[in-house]
């Protein structure tokens, strides 16, 4: 059969085309002599034939999209007060000539580095009103991207000491110390690799709420909860809001379309959408990538999130327990970890597969184990805020005690490994018949779904549930 001449649906039509990487990067590269493999290879920061030309064809790009400003984007220490916020100043790209003229321009310098205030953030005393100076830097492994007039430049931003005044050089840092120390330990084990990538999948929940009803609540303005005031005749005893369908005349679903939209211009896959339990609430979640573009990826859709529900009449609230007596909001972080060559860690068969080692799998894994059991005062240090504390162990999943659950195949796998048996563990499916003949056979995962833990295995990865909604997830 022929292809089918249809129209593609509004949400298909240009995915990315707001980002500068891929074939649109390319494109522009090359009137400047570069590929686009010259960005990818991210050492172009420090190569002095580079930079100019690279930030020239990010200029005619920008242009070209009708932007004229451009900025250094980076997040700022919240010392949960400012959660999920960045910073920024915009900057025209406009040169003022003393002929009176104006002319476009914007060199490798002015992409590279930036210089602010570092004072006014709380930073622990790390920077004073005589000592101010905060230093901005591009990231090269998260792509530049318009958003209206203005270019934004993913950026980590330090002190006049290289302290970090932000929560990305952080995780720069951890992430790099990662992928060093498990390429060293994977040597011993006889499996070269030369590096390893987090991965994560952030599920953002939210409420929508009519702005009308918040313009008359001051508690919820001013500090994103309700503090007084009666429990609602019904909440959310009735489970008839958990994935109900979406009122498709509704300002909710509108809002949620739009948000998707301006989201697939920026190239965040956004994957799913829906109902969440308590009233109100709902949830987005992406397909899972990067931990580095993941995170900056959240943080706009955040911000996003909160422009476009005012366009249609709603409240976007992020706040973790904005009510009393039904659930409050999490960000669940889906994490895995997988070499740079492809092979994913949590995953038994495929690491087995391309490593030939049969231990490696339960090697990592204990390392996780062990991890969680020392330093579960940090997990638990980095989800803690007064929005999240209110919300977890608050009558419903997670708690706040920090564990991890592995279930009952892993368990008993990890046991027999501690006793000197080693074999590839391959979990077992159950199938589940659904007693009509029609109706396939479901073959469930060797373990069931398990909400209480804060950190269980999931299979293929590990999930921390107890993330607060509104938090920047580099510092967890």
């Amino acid at each position: 059969m022929g292809a089918h001449n249809v129209d593609k649906p509004a949400l298909s039509v240009g995915y990315g085309e707001d980002v500068f990487k891929g074939a649109i990067a390319d494109k522009y590269l090359k009137k400047e002599g570069l590929k686009l493999a010259d960005l990818e290879d991210y050492s172009w920061i420090n190569d002095a034939s580079k930079p100019d030309k690279i930030a020239k064809a990010m200029l005619a790009w920008a242009l070209d999209k009708g932007a004229t400003s451009f900025c250094h984007w980076f997040q700022p220490m919240t010392s949960t007060f400012r959660h999920g916020d960045t910073g920024q100043v915009q900057m025209s790209m406009l040169e003022f000539n003393r002929d009176g003229t104006t002319t476009f321009e914007l060199k490798g310098k002015h992409i590279l580095f930036g210089e602010t205030d570092g004072s006014s953030y709380p930073n622990g005393g790390m920077r004073a009103t005589h000592t101010a100076g905060g230093y901005l830097a591009i990231d090269p492994s998260s792509p530049v991207f318009l958003r209206d007039d203005c270019m934004f430049i993913p950026a980590c931003f330090v002190s006049y000491n290289g302290k970090a005044l932000d929560e990305k050089t952080p995780l720069h840092r951890a992430h790099q110390a990662m992928s060093k120390q498990g390429a060293r330990l994977f040597k011993h084990l006889g499996f070269e690799v030369t590096g390893m990538v987090n991965n994560i999948g952030l599920e953002q929940e939210l409420f929508f709420i009519p702005r009308e009803a918040y313009e008359r609540r001051m508690d919820l303005q001013f500090t994103g909860r309700t503090v007084l005031g009666k429990m609602p005749a019904r909440g959310q005893e009735g489970c008839d809001h958990y994935m109900a369908p979406i009122n498709v005349v509704g300002p909710a679903m509108a809002c949620m379309k739009e948000i998707q939209e301006q989201c697939y211009k920026l190239g965040i896959p956004l994957k799913t959408r829906h109902r969440e339990v308590a009233p109100n609430q709902y949830e987005f979640a992406p397909e899972f990538g990067s931990v580095i573009t993941q995170t900056d990826q959240n943080l706009v859709v955040m911000q996003i999130c909160e422009e476009v529900a005012s366009k249609h009449g709603l409240v976007a609230l992020l706040q973790e327990k904005p009510f009393s007596g039904v659930n409050g909001s999490g960000k669940h972080n889906n994490w895995s970890i997988s070499t740079l060559c492809g092979a994913q860690l949590l995953n038994p068969g495929d690491l087995t597969k391309r490593s030939g080692n049969p231990e490696i799998f339960p090697i990592v894994m204990s390392a996780i184990v062990a991890a969680v059991d020392e330093y579960g005062d940090l997990m638990r240090l980095a989800i803690a805020s007064p929005g999240n504390d209110f919300r977890l162990g608050a009558m419903e999943a997670p708690p706040s005690v920090i564990s991890t659950y592995l279930g009952t195949q892993m368990t008993a796998y990890l046991k027999d490994f501690m006793e000197g048996n080693v074999y590839e563990y391959k979990p077992a499916t159950t199938p589940v018949d659904l007693g009509v003949d029609i109706l396939p056979i479901v073959h469930a995962p060797a373990e069931d779904r398990n909400r209480t833990s804060p950190f269980p295995y999931g299979g293929h990865r590990f999930e921390f549930r107890a993330v607060g909604a509104s938090q920047n997830v580099s510092m967890v």
